[in-house]
């Protein structure tokens, strides 16, 4: 047998789980870790400017490629406490991340010894294991645990604290002979798929609701040829948008409270009958539950058993892998159409391109300065399909969703559940470095890039190049929406006159100044006419210099963004001006009807 330290046996774990790249920042209780990874080889490490960042950067890198894992590490005490939001944001939206810390000896960790904190009990809440390793024997079955944990039913993050007596302490491991262990994920049966099908055939307005589940289990295409079948329209959630083209002639579009298209919601209020597939009913899709449930039926299929009627009760649930669940759907919905039984929903569908067609919202402004509409005017005619865009939270975010158009999986990297101010730069990096031949777009509000804007010297540290289009009102815009209903507008201005950059007038934060500092190239932008030419710009500019690259829209103060304010999806308020006429919304997937 081999013997080697217990940190080398995670280390040699690792690579045959299929690990090649891991975030982190060293510290003096995870150095023998570190020690081990270099000697090693094999594993390509990013050094990270906060801990935190590297746990967003890791969620990045699992969301690009069905079977990544991304890995962060980092030392005892804080390192742990600054990757508690990366796990939080990682099991709210099952996304598999491993984080290891490192920890005091096991001889001190109850003595209040310098940094040393029981992270895994502080972790527990937001993972699906967090374990203090105390026997560096149990090393290699706590790692062979994490991946068979996190890969099994609903994904999900898992923490290590290795104590650094553990890490050095010798062990027998054979890394030759290591097998990694059968993932566990529940199936449905044939029969459970006829009755869920009974019921669509059923119905005579259904819709599928398609969620991040069916994205997790690299279903997409599964789910597009089960649609196309039965001839049903697909409304994708949040975490499943790009799971079918946006303009696919099933795609009804997004439904919900903030994140959704008009015509969505429309047609969501016209169903009798919704299947939901990998989906978890989040609050901000359904908004108040007697309206969304009035008048339709529901089946639930989740790989999650504890989800289905954790919202509402739907009339049928199934425990089972999106995959697995549309391997069937797909293989009796071939059989009835063959028998000539499935009904004909082309009037439906037709009826909900109609409405694709004709509510719209409108894109298209010239007003300096900027509206943010025509930001997402202009990202839709500079990127291409093949484009990963990666967002968290806010307006910014609201109305990408709104306005932006998405065609492949995993091609809209979204903090959906947590949405924490700051993830956009790290997610970022972590997509570009699992994709480095993808053209990745990052977008966010000026408050969201400034949490973590050190982030940024790490693509110029390490060579990753994606553009980052930030839309500066100066504002805290989200929140400043949502105080309209407390009738104030208090602490949310961002505002200041810098002394620095007098041409920026109350905007602030010289953002460009702050990007160059960092190693990185930036561009402002005030005219909208210019936001075209800017795009193409930073794409030569990032290619060139291999370095992330920022364009700032400096937009008008104030405005709202369409969303309801009464929890009701048949009661979205539009802000602004909706399109009337095709120039309003020239990007729009399909040409406005009059």
């Amino acid at each position: 047998m081999a013997r080697m330290t217990a940190a080398r046996a995670a280390v040699e774990i690792l690579k045959r789980e299929g690990v090649t790249d891991a975030f982190g920042v060293p510290g003096a209780a995870i150095n023998p870790f570190y020690a081990a990874l270099k000697a090693s080889g094999g594993v390509n490490h990013t050094l990270a400017r906060h801990v935190e960042g590297a746990s967003h950067m890791a969620e990045g890198y699992t969301r690009t490629h069905p079977g990544n894992i991304g890995v962060c590490i980092g030392t005892s005490g804080p390192a742990g406490t600054d990757m508690i939001t990366g796990l939080y944001s990682a099991i709210g939206d099952s996304i598999p991340i491993l984080c290891i810390t490192g920890q005091a000896p096991t001889a001190v960790i109850h003595k209040e010894d310098f940094q040393a904190v029981d992270i895994a009990s502080i972790a527990k809440p937001v993972t699906k294991m967090a374990v203090t390793v105390l026997e560096a024997a149990q090393v290699p079955g706590v790692f062979q645990q994490a991946f068979h944990l996190m890969r099994s039913g609903r994904p999900g993050p898992v923490l290590i604290d290795l104590p650094i007596d553990v890490q050095m302490t010798e062990i027998e491991f054979d890394p030759e002979t290591y097998e990694p262990l059968p993932v566990y994920r529940p199936v449905a049966s044939r029969a459970q798929i006829e009755k869920a099908i009974g019921l669509l055939n059923a119905s005579e307005r259904p819709l599928i609701v398609a969620g991040g589940g069916v994205i997790n289990a690299d279903a997409a295409d599964l789910l597009v040829e089960f649609a196309e079948l039965t001839g049903t329209p697909v409304v994708p959630t949040l975490m499943g948008w790009g799971l079918l083209p946006d303009d696919h002639e099933l795609n009804a579009g997004m439904v919900g409270l903030q994140t959704s298209h008009r015509y969505g919601n429309a047609t969501f209020l016209e169903s009798d009958f919704v299947l939901g597939i990998g989906n978890r009913w989040a609050n901000r899709h359904t908004g108040k539950l007697d309206v969304y449930t009035a008048g339709r039926k529901f089946v639930h299929v989740d790989v999650e058993p504890t989800q289905i009627g954790k919202i509402f009760a739907p009339d049928y649930g199934i425990a089972s892998d999106a995959k697995a669940a549309l391997e069937l759907f797909v293989e009796v919905a071939k059989e009835l159409k063959a028998a000539g039984k499935l009904p004909d929903r082309s009037q439906w569908a037709a009826s909900a391109q109609e409405r694709k067609a004709t509510l719209q919202r409108r894109t298209h402004f010239d007003d300096i300065p900027i509206k943010p509409q025509r930001v997402y005017e202009e990202m839709n005619k500079a990127f291409g399909p093949e484009t990963r865009y990666v967002s968290t939270i806010g307006l910014s975010q609201i109305a990408g969703a709104q306005m932006l158009h998405v065609y492949r999986p995993r091609h809209w990297i979204n903090c959906g559940q947590a949405g924490p101010l700051g993830w956009t730069v790290p997610a970022a990096l972590g997509v570009a470095k699992a994709d480095p031949e993808a053209q990745v777009v990052a977008l966010s509000g000026d408050y969201d890039f400034q949490f973590m804007i050190e982030e940024l010297a790490v693509g110029a540290q390490h060579k990753i190049p994606y553009v980052h289009v930030l839309v500066n009102n100066s504002y805290l815009g989200l929140i400043r929406q949502a105080q309209r209903g407390f009738d104030m507008d208090f602490q949310v201005k961002l505002e200041f006159e810098n002394i620095n950059s007098p041409e920026l007038g109350v905007y602030g934060v010289d953002h460009v100044k702050v990007a160059e500092g960092l190693g990185c190239k930036a561009i402002r932008v005030t005219d909208p006419n210019e936001l075209g030419a800017a795009f193409e710009q930073a794409k030569k500019l990032a290619a060139e210099h291999q370095v992330p690259v920022v364009v700032e829209a400096i937009l008008e103060r104030v405005t709202n963004i369409s969303m309801s304010g009464t929890n009701d999806i048949s009661n979205v308020v539009e802000f602004e001006e909706v399109a009337t006429e095709p120039g309003h919304a020239p990007t729009a997937v399909k040409t406005l009807k009059v």
